[in-house]
């Protein structure tokens, strides 16, 4: 099927606007996207953030009027504020196939294998874990899963008890069990993160060695090894449940963390816990812990 896709460059006040004009003019999908390289970080749940410049795109079926719509947008709103107005026709694909022309396979402490499933790699002394975009983010090629994935595949975890904290596509879960973890509980908020563990342990055959639960379900035990990769804002405010899922003399991996973030969110750990030097790719950085004796 094709498409017309109507895009529109505003400020951060008049961009929502817009984006209920092209609703009520028929739009299937409204979107906004970053128009100046802005970056926007941890809106809370449920906020939506504009930035300074925002481009607004409608997506319209073909039978939709350009024409007049832009006629009506320019009668709505003032001329001054509308800039780079933009008409495209896209045509359908099915965006997981396509985006994975872009997704090979990547290799992390000449251990683990993180593959699309058509590409499984067979190298010895090393293990794979297939794993394909779908539902939930995590694939490997964010800087934040990359550090722990690194940081898995450079450690023993036999016969150790993880959790992951946060587990989106469930991918550090998985690939701890790979790498010969013996149980894995996966917690995250979004019932989607879940579902997407779910079908990416079956798919790599440890669905007998994780354990799904919604936070609020999760009752606190005590593991050998944490890994939290989300935001610095709730590594901040879940300092205190975290830090009680840590066994004594357990290790705790914190990721999700801007470079100048490492500081406020090490000290929220540090009575607890005794921190290596941050180790940072990009603009993120990771936090390996080990939980104090008493």
């Amino acid at each position: 099927m094709t498409w017309h896709q109507l895009s529109i460059t505003t400020d951060e006040i008049t961009a929502p606007l817009i984006a209920d004009f092209f609703s009520e003019c028929g739009a299937v999908s409204v979107t906004y996207i970053d128009a100046k390289d802005e970056p926007v970080y941890e809106p809370a749940v449920g906020e939506t953030k504009i930035w300074q410049q925002t481009t607004v795109i409608g997506l319209y079926e073909l039978e939709a009027n350009p024409a007049l719509i832009k006629a009506k947008l320019w009668q709505q709103f003032t001329a001054e504020k509308l800039l780079h107005w933009q008409l495209e026709r896209i045509e359908d694909q099915v965006w997981e196939r396509a985006w994975l022309e872009y997704y090979q396979p990547m290799k992390f402490a000449d251990k683990l294998w993180v593959c699309p499933s058509d590409q499984a790699q067979t190298e010895a002394g090393t293990v794979c874990m297939s794993l394909d975009p779908g539902l939930a983010f995590g694939t490997g090629t964010h800087a934040t899963t990359a550090l722990c994935l690194e940081w898995l595949a450079s450690h023993d975890l036999n016969d150790k008890i993880i959790i992951d904290y946060g587990c989106g596509s469930g991918i550090l879960a998985v690939a701890a069990l790979l790498l010969g973890a013996k149980k894995a509980y996966a917690i995250d908020i979004d019932p989607q993160a879940l579902t997407a563990t779910q079908m990416n342990a079956e798919k790599n055959q440890v669905e007998d060695k994780i354990s799904l639960f919604l936070a609020h379900d999760f009752k606190t035990i005590e593991a050998d090894l944490v890994l939290a990769n989300i935001l610095a804002k709730p590594l901040i405010e879940l300092s205190s449940l975290i830090t009680t899922l840590v066994k004594q003399d357990g290790q705790l991996i914190l990721s999700g963390i801007l470079s100048e973030q490492a500081t406020d969110v090490q000290k929220k750990y540090e009575k607890q816990f005794d921190f290596k030097p941050v180790t940072q790719q990009q603009d993120w950085c990771r936090l390996d812990g080990r939980k104090r004796l008493d």
